[in-house]
């Protein structure tokens, strides 16, 4: 995706656009362009990092975006199109099916994401999954390995993104934190979907399942049989 500054003042982006959740409605949008800095300043001072002003075209509230310079030109400001977002949408998960050392836990996991503190939310991740061995014993977490091992056919992930998921959830106590991976943030988006999915498996899928038969045998008509 090309996205560049013209002497105009204008940013222009190819393709599709710009689209992501909006931290202020959580809904996942395009977003305009509603305050550039001026071509020629930025031309002056050359600064390594661009700060723009979107609007959400959902709610209309305001969202910024800083963007890498990639090079300056006469013509243009070509800008990297990986960009930092300032402000993140919270991300959510249905906590209150998992016990409450691990739900605090995992709480605290998910705000260190939001706020792009990728190594902080593997520690907590692992801090989390480790309440969860605890709560269910050697079966479980030998269970939840199996799910990993799933969720690695399914999401046919390489052999090094799995060695990754592997050391953060399932290494050894007595390893020092340092030598764990470090993540970036594609391997910290990675590490959410599966403990998403590896706490949905193992707590809320059940929870929801025994509350859903539970309710049927409720509200199922009585069969009244003859005397």
């Amino acid at each position: 995706m090309s996205i560049y500054i013209t002497p105009q003042d204008e940013l222009h982006v190819e393709n599709q656009g710009i689209a992501l959740t909006c931290p202020h409605c959580q809904t996942l949008t395009h977003v305009s362009a509603s305050a550039t800095p001026k071509f020629t300043e930025l031309s002056l001072r050359k600064p390594k990092q661009i700060g723009i002003v979107f609007r959400c075209d959902a709610c209309g509230e305001p969202i910024f975006l800083r963007f890498p310079a990639k090079s300056y030109n006469p013509q243009r400001i070509e800008l990297s199109s990986n960009y930092a977002e300032l402000e993140r949408a919270p991300e959510n998960f249905p906590l209150t099916y998992l016990p409450e050392e691990a739900e605090l836990m995992f709480r605290e996991a998910l705000g260190c994401y939001s706020a792009g503190c990728y190594n902080a939310f593997a520690a907590m991740s692992r801090r989390a999954a480790q309440s969860l061995f605890r709560e269910l014993g050697e079966r479980g977490k030998l269970e939840m390995f199996d799910t990993l091992q799933e969720i690695r056919n399914l999401a046919e992930l390489d052999d090094q993104t799995f060695a990754t998921l592997r050391a953060v959830l399932f290494g050894s106590d007595s390893d020092p934190w340092p030598h764990q991976p470090h993540l970036n943030a594609e391997s910290a988006g990675i590490l959410l979907e599966v403990m998403r999915d590896l706490l949905y498996q193992t707590f809320v899928r059940k929870a929801r399942l025994l509350q859903a038969m539970t309710f049927r045998k409720y509200v199922a008509p009585q069969v009244e049989t003859s005397a």
